[in-house]
C-alpha cells in the first residue's frame, strides 16, 4: 500500500470540492497523474493488487477530504476568496515548467502540438462564460432526478480526471452543485450513492480514453494537458484586489503556492522517477 497517497488524495479531494479547481490538476502538481491513469485503467488487469495498493489510500484521502475538509475549503473561498485562489494559481503555474520538461516540448512540439495546446487553453477558459450562481439544492427527488444526478456525476468525473477542468464547476453549470454539497454536509446517503456511482463509472471510462491517447499520441496528449492546465489559470484568477493590503496578501499567497509546487517538484517527482 502506498500510504503516502492518503495525503495526496486529501489534496485532490479538497480541490475537487471547489468550483474552478481540478483534482486532475492537483494530481499533475503532485506528479502522480500518469500513475493514476495507469492504476485506474489497470483496475481489472492481472496487476489489480498493485493498482489497488495505489488507489485505496488515494481513495481514502479523497473521501476524507471531501467529508472533513470541504467545510474548510468552502470557508476559505467564502471569506478569503482572493488569497485562496492566488494560492492555487501559484500551485498551477509552478507545475507548468515540470510539464514542459516532461513532455520535452522544447524538442518535440511542432505546429500541430501548439495548436492543440491553444485548443486546450480555449476549452477551459471558455467556461468563464458559463458561470452560474445557482446553488440551491434540489428538494423534489424523483426517479428521474436520480437518473439526472447519476449522469451529472458521470460527466463531472470526466472533468475530475482531466487536468484543468473542474468537476465541481461542471456540477455548478449542470445545476446540481448545491444538491451534492448539501447531500454531503447532511449525509443524504441516497444522493451520495447515486452521484458516487456515476463518478466511479465515469472515471473508469475516461481513464481508458486518456490511457489510449497517452500511449499512442503521447506528445499531442501532453500538449492538450498543458493547455488545459494553463486555461485553468484564467478560470481561477479572481482579478487584482483594489486595496494595497489585498495586493500584498495575494502576492504572498501566490508565492506560497509557487513554493509548495517547488517543494513537491523536489519530493514527489523524485519518488515518481525512482
Amino acid at each position: 500500500m502506498e500510504w503516502k497517497n492518503i495525503y495526496r488524495g486529501m489534496m485532490m479531494g479538497a480541490s475537487d470540492v471547489v468550483p474552478g479547481v481540478s483534482g486532475g490538476t492537483i494530481a499533475v502538481v503532485l506528479g502522480i497523474y500518469d500513475q493514476l491513469i495507469e492504476a485506474v485503467n489497470g483496475f481489472f488487469s492481472k496487476e489489480w493488487k498493485k493498482n489497488l495498493g495505489f488507489l485505496i489510500p488515494l481513495g481514502i484521502g479523497i473521501l476524507t477530504a471531501v467529508f472533513l475538509l470541504a467545510g474548510v475549503i468552502e470557508y476559505l473561498f467564502e471569506h478569503y476568496p482572493g488569497p485562496t485562489q492566488f494560492t492555487f494559481l501559484g500551485l498551477i503555474i509552478g507545475v507548468l515548467p515540470y510539464l514542459l520538461h516532461k513532455s520535452e516540448a522544447k524538442y518535440k512540439f511542432k505546429v500541430n502540438h501548439f495548436f492543440l495546446l491553444f485548443v486546450g487553453i480555449a476549452l477551459v477558459a471558455s467556461m468563464l462564460f458559463f458561470r452560474s450562481d445557482t446553488t440551491a439544492p434540489i428538494t423534489d427527488i424523483t426517479l428521474a432526478t436520480y437518473g439526472f444526478l447519476f449522469l451529472a456525476g458521470f460527466i463531472a468525473s470526466a472533468a475530475m480526471i482531466l487536468p484543468g477542468i473542474s468537476g465541481s464547476f461542471l456540477l455548478l453549470i449542470i445545476g446540481v452543485y448545491g444538491t451534492v454539497i448539501n447531500a454531503i454536509s447532511e449525509l443524504k446517503l441516497d444522493i451520495i450513492a447515486v452521484v458516487g456511482l456515476g463518478i466511479a463509472m465515469g472515471i473508469l471510462v475516461m481513464s481508458k480514453v486518456i490511457h489510449y491517447f497517452l500511449e499512442n499520441y503521447t506528445t499531442a496528449t501532453f500538449a492538450v494537458i498543458i493547455g488545459l492546465v494553463t486555461g485553468s489559470i484564467f478560470v481561477i484568477f479572481p482579478g487584482w484586489p483594489t486595496s494595497t493590503s489585498g495586493v500584498i496578501t495575494s502576492i504572498m499567497t501566490f508565492a506560497l503556492g509557487l513554493f509548495v509546487a517547488f517543494l513537491l517538484g523536489r519530493v514527489e517527482y523524485k519518488d515518481v522517477r525512482a
